[in-house]
């Protein structure tokens, strides 16, 4: 275990900051980072190539109060990739949380998932439900994402189908990967365009966190996160989710176009114990662009409705 020391500019809550290493069931070494001061714990699950930065209005807003662990998935960043690629399932990331959370000796905590996250957070839930003192789910669904990604108003037919051959051309071809990536990076402007239309004055702002995702993204670990995408697409927990006691917050944004929010809706209406708090003017981004919409409602949640 280290102690990272922050430069004296850093957010208070940075302070708190240390990075560790569990060992999962299969020998694959995850690495995750912890901070704050409260006993309470919030595991905070990721999107595909999201990290720390992600969660920043969360973490300002909840690390004097309760002790936030997140992780790098199984094949991404500074945790290992597994000897098979077949260890890269939605499953074997639920195990990974499970040793984390044993590693940190914390029988009970809320899950916290954004975008690929929801899907870890609400499997894990099924999972292991004596684990689980709440969901919050920002942003996501409950599988097949291929088959909604970027559809926000239809799924239109044949493309998960495309899409999975696109990614399978790009495997293994290091030169069509480079170029693929090379493309990726002409959506900044788009999307900090559409940053000023649904966070304002914000938008500006959130460009640094922006350009920081997809050099996350598109760098070593691009091979992997495409394979990642192709397992949320063969995983689904539709039909477990009436079965889910845990109490849930779920929150969508109506011009989410990767997630669209018809599918916060429908993990709202199937869950048993859920609020939603459906944002008009936010997209997949939605605790970055309205921190001071999500952070309260979270807190909130944590306060009346968790089950410590």
């Amino acid at each position: 275990m280290s102690r990272t020391p922050p430069p004296t500019s850093t957010p208070d809550f940075l302070r708190t900051l240390h990075r560790k290493r569990a060992v999962s069931d299969d020998g694959t070494r995850i690495s995750y980072e912890v901070l704050g001061e409260g006993e309470r714990v919030l595991l905070l699950a990721n999107g595909l190539g999201g990290r720390l930065y992600a969660w920043e209005p969360l973490l300002e807003g909840l690390w004097r109060d309760y002790r936030l662990i997140t992780w790098d998935y199984r094949g991404l960043f500074d945790s290992d990739t597994p000897t098979s690629r077949r260890r890269l399932s939605l499953v074997d990331h639920v195990h990974d949380a499970c040793a984390i959370l044993q590693a940190e000796r914390c029988q009970r905590a809320t899950f916290v998932g954004w975008s690929m996250g929801v899907q870890v957070a609400l499997d894990l839930a099924a999972t292991h439900p004596e684990l689980c003192a709440g969901l919050v789910l920002m942003n996501g669904t409950y599988g097949h994402t291929l088959a909604t990604g970027f559809q926000p108003l239809v799924s239109v037919p044949g493309v998960p189908k495309l899409l999975h051959f696109l990614i399978e051309s790009i495997h293994g071809h290091p030169a069509v990967a480079d170029r693929v990536a090379q493309l990726a990076r002409l959506g900044e402007l788009p999307t900090t365009a559409m940053f000023a239309l649904t966070a304002g004055r914000r938008g500006i702002a959130l460009r640094p966190a922006l350009r920081r995702y997809m050099d996350d993204v598109l760098g070593p670990s691009f091979d992997n996160y495409l394979r990642l995408f192709q397992e949320l697409d063969a995983h689904s927990v539709y039909h477990l989710l009436p079965e889910i006691q845990s109490p849930a917050l779920v929150v969508s944004g109506l011009l989410d176009a990767l997630t669209p929010a018809r599918q916060s809706w429908e993990i709202h209406w199937r869950l048993r114990d859920s609020k939603h708090l459906a944002l008009l003017r936010a997209s997949h981004f939605s605790l970055l662009e309205h921190p001071e919409l999500v952070v309260p409602a979270v807190r909130t949640f944590l306060e009346t409705r968790a089950r410590w």
